[in-house]
């Protein structure tokens, strides 16, 4: 006698999920997943033929800012191509075209991670240090400023917790009324509550910039599998690429010089493709 409850499969709600994370070798790093998952969501803008493009969220203009969009030359012979996107909507007195072919910056795109991956491969420490060195020289400045601005509040701090203290004083003795305390309380405290936010925040991030060393390390182990790479996919430049930037430059005759900078994650300093039409 076989006995068979009949029910009904639903889906449930991601925030309804029971996530148990670290139960399972994971099949690449976290630093590696975030970057791509992040990635992947800004970039779900569908283009004419209502396809994702492949470079959507990545590409720049270097003049304006904006985003570079693909496009199709003509119905006849269609030719994917990329210009920017204040240029395509206002002309050419509010920016140039920085028009670049879909094919020719894809292939620029695929032989420079070649290129990395394989100097990655042949002396992997060398390039780790190059990448921890640019990176801490760029952002000393910045880190500096930002120590400054966490000793400040951190010393604000120091003088909200003596006045709170002082607060209940001048309560017990009788100076302030409790009404007045309670006021007084309730705004010293919030400013503390930010305050200590702020603080735990930015050291957290000055914290994170210590582990560039660590993350250049990752970052060479991670572009040494792409050496023989043969295409690119949207996961691939999410996890390598933090940006791709077009100049353009234009002759008195008129020539058309571009030029593409190819930002990798924890690589500040671009990698520069030259391309003239």
């Amino acid at each position: 006698d076989y006995r068979f409850k009949i029910g009904t499969i639903g889906e449930k709600k991601p925030e309804d999920w029971i996530v148990v994370e670290g139960q399972h070798e994971p099949l690449i790093d976290r630093m590696s997943f975030d970057i791509v998952q992040n990635k992947l969501k800004s970039r779900q803008r569908p283009g004419q033929t209502n396809e994702i493009s492949l470079f959507a969220g990545l590409i720049k203009c270097g003049e304006c800012g904006k985003s570079l969009t693909i496009r199709y030359t003509n119905a006849k012979h269609p030719q994917q191509i990329y210009s920017c996107k204040t240029y395509n909507a206002f002309g050419k007195n509010h920016c140039t075209q920085h028009r670049i072919d879909y094919d020719t910056l894809y292939s620029h795109v695929l032989r420079k991670i070649r290129e990395c991956a394989r100097a990655a491969l042949m002396d992997g420490e060398a390039v780790a240090d190059r990448l921890t060195n640019t990176c801490e020289a760029e952002q000393r400045e910045q880190r500096e400023a930002m120590e400054r601005s966490l000793t400040r509040d951190e010393e604000r701090i120091e003088v909200l917790d003596k006045m709170v203290m002082r607060l209940y004083e001048d309560m017990i003795a009788g100076r302030i009324s409790e009404q007045n305390f309670n006021t007084m309380l309730e705004k010293t405290q919030t400013e503390q509550t930010e305050l200590k936010a702020k603080v735990s925040e930015g050291r957290k991030r000055l914290s994170d910039e210590v582990q560039l060393a660590n993350d250049a390390k990752q970052w060479v182990e991670a572009i040494q599998e792409y050496a023989n790479i043969t295409e690119l996919d949207a996961a691939t430049l999410n996890r390598l690429i933090k940006e791709i930037v077009v100049h353009e430059r234009i002759d008195e005759d008129k020539t058309r010089h571009i030029s593409i900078e190819i930002h990798f994650n924890l690589k500040p300093i671009p990698e520069v493709e030259q391309v003239t039409a």
